[in-house]
């Protein structure tokens, strides 16, 4: 029994010195950071969630509504083979914020997951966003969810 008490407890130790993973920032632009998120916020919370295919050069839009008061907005755009590229392009009501690109956050893994934040809150109002079919061999299927927060 004291066994198992030792090796939970050399785990848990384990887990407490690890180096916690930071953020990494893509884009500074009219006052808005663009940001990687981290695997646990971008499993949790995300609420709006569209499933949807596409090929080479099609553009596939969306619009998320931000009422004022708001802090942040998380993208995470997925999609199954790294051998394909999409590109995601987000604008806010007064503006373009890049195209980000599967290497945008650091990792060529078929995703991009971005938070955008701005100290005084974000601007108001219709958020469009884009997905591209950048580089796509037939069709692709792919996962796009937002979350305000």
């Amino acid at each position: 029994m004291k066994v198992h008490w030792i090796a939970i407890l050399i785990v848990l130790g384990a887990a407490l010195l690890a180096p916690a993973v930071s953020a990494k920032i893509i884009e500074e632009k009219d006052g808005y950071v663009v940001s990687t998120i981290d695997e646990d916020t971008r499993v949790a919370g995300f609420a709006l969630r569209s499933v949807s295919t596409i090929t080479q050069g099609q553009r596939d839009y969306y619009s998320t509504y931000v009422p004022s008061g708001k802090t942040s907005f998380s993208h995470y755009l997925s999609w199954g083979s790294v051998a394909n590229s999409l590109a995601l392009t987000i604008e806010t009501p007064s503006g373009i914020l890049g195209t980000y690109y599967d290497s945008s956050d650091g990792f060529t893994d078929g995703r991009i997951n971005l938070k955008i934040s701005r100290a005084g809150g974000l601007a108001p109002g219709s958020w469009p966003s884009s997905v591209y079919g950048h580089v796509v061999s037939g069709t692709e299927t792919y996962s796009y969810q937002t979350s305000l927060s």
